[in-house]
């Protein structure tokens, strides 16, 4: 295995696993095939990529323009209306000459009464109010989503660095193992163990090795371009416990408040309507016996025998009820939320700490103790394996540990909406009028 010269292979090992100062160096050493290194990504770099990227801006954009034009038409008065009129225009004895039509051209405008025009305006802000923060709520799951995928490609990055140190002690055990058989110190089958020792490690960092690739490369879809980049993987093992964040008005919030507004615009809506709007007309009226004219006027008001509104406007307290439920309901999950998650990320980051400073560095020195007496004929093979097999299990676990980490904290971070800074859709500016 090319990643270190020599005699120092297992001296190398030894140092990585005591901690996570090399880690950066062996990562070098896995893509050591590459001329000119990748730049780095930052957690904050890729987000910022994804943001600018997302398509989904624009159907955002298109659905606010739609809200504006709302907003102007719900504001508009009913358009009038022109009649016109015949009387007398055909019949029987003295009505069947076409001499006796009297003609009237009349206007009528119906009355809004009740704020009709200022209650459908107001509805027409609040679902803008909606779709903003629709577009929010959105922008920050996309967010959560390319976290996740950053994570789980360190992750992946990570297991890497493990299977490539795994498979560098593999090669040297292999060649003492071989060196005992040729000198007839171990039996034949132990070079064959190790050697199959062996190709299961070489296995095992070629999948690593493209479960890293394609990790990249689906991170890189979310801003659609190649995983020409590279990863601090350090970044992966330095965690501490979180800090509770302080309570705020996230965006999910903010779209569930601007929901209960439309449900009370909605209230305003229906109680004006539940108010009847007379209708004026005025005209004139042509005699048709002679060539006199006449103004006539007139109006119509409907009566409230029947429809009142009355279940409509019942129908909107009741939406609005629901709406005032859900924000109380929702604040108090994304409380416990905030808390499940605060507890487990401390009792991951606890655990990973011990594995480092407890476990790794006892199963270190049992791998030392048995190479030791390995190499005076004291242990078989098999001890060495098993001493080997648990340190790589400790490491592995932490991997684990860290992996659940960092996906809690992006499940954190999107309760809390760590990143709303960065969704550049405003969600609570005025629209254009």
């Amino acid at each position: 295995m090319p990643m270190f010269p020599g005699a120092r292979r297992p001296r190398r090992i030894r140092a990585w696993l005591a901690g996570t100062a090399l880690t950066a160096s062996l990562m070098a050493a896995s893509s050591a095939g590459a001329q000119t290194p990748a730049p780095s990504l930052s957690l904050s770099e890729a987000l910022s990529r994804a943001a600018a990227y997302d398509p989904s801006r624009a159907a955002l954009a298109a659905r606010v323009l739609a809200g504006e034009a709302a907003i102007r038409q719900t504001g508009l008065k009913p358009n009038p209306s022109i009649g016109i009129e015949l009387e007398n225009f055909a019949g029987t004895g003295a009505y069947s000459l076409a001499d006796r039509t009297e003609a009237t051209v009349s206007y009528q405008q119906t009355l809004e009464r009740g704020g009709k025009r200022d209650a459908r305006t107001g509805l027409a802000r609040g679902q803008l109010e909606v779709a903003r923060w629709r577009g929010a709520v959105r922008a920050l799951d996309v967010l959560r989503d390319v976290q996740i995928a950053y994570a789980e490609a360190l992750a992946a990055d990570a297991e890497l660095v493990v299977a490539e140190a795994r498979l560098v002690a593999a090669h040297g055990a292999q060649r003492e193992v071989e060196r005992r058989v040729k000198s007839a110190r171990d039996p034949l089958f132990a070079g064959s163990r190790a050697e199959a020792v062996t190709a299961q490690a070489e296995i095992a960092r070629d999948e690593a090795r493209a479960a890293a690739e394609a990790a990249r490369a689906r991170l890189a879809a979310y801003w659609g371009a190649g995983a020409n980049y590279s990863l601090d993987v350090k970044a992966y093992f330095e965690v501490s416990p979180p800090v509770a964040p302080a309570t705020a008005e996230v965006a999910d919030l903010q779209l569930l408040a601007a929901e209960r507004d439309v449900a009370v615009a909605a209230i305003r809506v229906e109680q004006a309507k539940a108010v009847t709007d007379p209708t004026v007309r005025a005209g004139v009226r042509y005699l048709g016996q002679g060539d006199d004219v006449a103004f006539v006027v007139g109006g119509s008001i409907p009566l409230r025998r029947y429809d009142t509104n009355r279940a409509g406007v019942e129908r909107a307290q009741a939406e609005r009820t629901a709406a005032e439920v859900e924000i109380e309901a929702a604040r108090l999950a994304r409380e416990r939320d905030i808390a499940q998650l605060t507890r487990r990320m401390t009792a991951s980051a606890r655990e990973s700490e011990r594995i480092r400073t407890e476990v790794i560095p006892a199963a270190i020195r049992a791998v030392e103790q048995v190479r030791a007496g390995f190499n005076r004929g004291g242990f078989q093979y098999l001890d060495v394996a098993e001493a080997e097999r648990a340190l790589f299990d400790a490491r592995a676990r932490r991997l684990v540990v860290l992996r659940q980490f960092h996906l809690d904290q992006a499940a954190l971070d999107r309760v809390t909406g760590r990143h709303a800074a960065l969704v550049t859709q405003t969600a609570s500016a005025e629209p254009r009028r």
